[in-house]
């Protein structure tokens, strides 16, 4: 990652700011006007443009000094032929209903996230319901709209994901598949197709995919059901792996889960250890195991609640277990429900904080852990604003920046648990 001083980034922004920032139409201002055409943030790569997340006081560039990196995700608006499942969602509350729909249509969402992380991942575009919504094809339109942007600062980008193995996830097109007499050589060979041309696609440009996404049940800690599991049995999680380590020999291959520190969740870590004990034996190529980190949060958004919500003995006999197999972490979707929190924001924001440090300072500790992802950076952009709402009307604070885009104590609880953390070698990531 190439270095920026202090003073030139300091330059840079003041610069930005006497252009106005950001132009209104949506292009990052000092963007040549033969550029415009390209809309949603797609413009060419210029030679003043600085490689994202290189500030010294940046997120990324504080987490840089201990060899870590940081990150977010990002999400665009659906395509028109888009078969993303239906969730029942709540209305946006307050300030997070925007003109801007998506954190990818508002100029100033790429600016912040230009300003302050070294990763970028997309946040629906690689899913199998975004690339394939019909059984004709692949649409490649909003994930390679993303990859330009991320070439744009030379941001490093993580493959979200290849396979999320439970059926309310996949295109519907996919769960009515007929394997046929063969049911096992046929879900591989689509199985295959699809990762391979994945990862053909964008090469080493993602230097590291969440190769199998959510495949243990919380409540029995066995194997989600898929059309693939009926097809392949558990074994198509070994069957991904080894695929995609052919497609992309060189990324780090993770499993990813939102298994968390809650008593309640001890059969869900009891399952993940389960399998990735057994691919480890198998020699499947597994290197990381993806902890998601939505803390207060079950898979679906749904509030677990925070205060007293947390057995640390027990996550560290987790992680002391995963790392011990030889595996990283890499902490992938990060963010605070804070739906039960009463109180004033300013007491809201205290407990989120506090919650966020104990929770980081622990994953941070290992050395094993590589990055930390936040599955958003602004309120109002979170996908926690469209679940259950809170009781009291108002919109959540689970990220580490407000609606208008300043720094909230949980900002700086970041901050403290990557300055508390041991420092260790920086992954390769190699962006463009």
């Amino acid at each position: 990652m190439k270095r920026v001083s202090r003073r030139e980034w300091i330059n840079q922004g003041l610069a930005w700011a006497a252009a106005g920032v950001l132009a209104a139409d949506g292009a990052f201002a000092g963007t040549p006007k033969r550029d415009k055409k390209h809309g949603r943030g797609r413009i060419h790569h210029h030679r003043n443009f600085l490689t994202a997340g290189t500030s010294p006081d940046s997120l990324n560039g504080l987490a840089y000094e201990k060899g870590l990196a940081f990150g977010s995700c990002l999400g665009m608006s659906p395509g028109k032929a888009d078969t993303t499942p239906s969730v029942k969602t709540a209305k946006p509350a307050g300030k997070a209903a925007a003109k801007f729909k998506t954190g990818f249509d508002d100029p100033q969402m790429r600016a912040l996230l230009v300003a302050q992380c070294g990763i970028l991942v997309p946040e629906n575009e690689l899913k199998m319901y975004s690339l394939r919504p019909t059984p004709k094809g692949f649409d490649f339109s909003r994930a390679d709209l993303m990859m330009g942007f991320a070439n744009q600062y030379a941001l490093p980008v993580r493959g979200h994901t290849l396979l999320w193995n439970r059926s309310r996830w996949l295109p519907e097109w996919v769960n009515k598949l007929d394997f046929g007499s063969k049911p096992g050589a046929a879900a591989e060979k689509f199985l295959r197709e699809h990762i391979k041309t994945v990862c053909s696609r964008y090469a080493e440009r993602i230097f590291s995919y969440d190769v199998v996404n959510e495949s243990i049940a919380p409540a029995t800690g066995e194997m989600e059901e898929s059309p693939f599991t009926k097809a392949m049995g558990p074994e198509v999680i070994d069957f991904c792996f080894h695929a995609a380590r052919e497609a992309s020999p060189k990324a780090q291959l993770v499993y990813n889960d939102y298994m968390s520190w809650s008593p309640k969740d001890a059969t869900h870590r009891a399952g993940v250890l389960k399998l990735l004990e057994r691919l480890k034996k198998a020699n499947v190529p597994v290197d990381a195991l993806g902890i998601q980190a939505h803390i207060g949060s079950n898979g679906m958004g749904a509030s677990t609640g925070l205060l007293g919500d947390a057995d640390v003995v027990e996550w560290r006999k987790f992680l002391d277990a995963v790392t011990g197999m030889g595996l990283d972490l890499v902490v992938t979707e990060f963010d605070v429900n804070d739906k039960t929190v009463t109180g004033p924001i300013a007491e809201r924001d205290k407990v989120v904080a506090e919650y966020a440090k104990a929770y980081l300072d622990i994953v941070l500790s290992y050395p094993q852990t590589r990055y930390v992802m936040a599955w958003g950076l602004c309120d109002k952009y979170s996908w926690l604003q469209k679940t259950s709402p809170r009781t009291d009307g108002q919109a959540k604070r689970p990220l580490p920046y407000d609606d208008e885009f300043q720094p909230k104590p949980l900002r700086k609880a970041i901050v403290d648990a990557i300055a508390a953390a041991p420092s260790r070698s920086l992954l390769p990531m190699n962006p463009a």
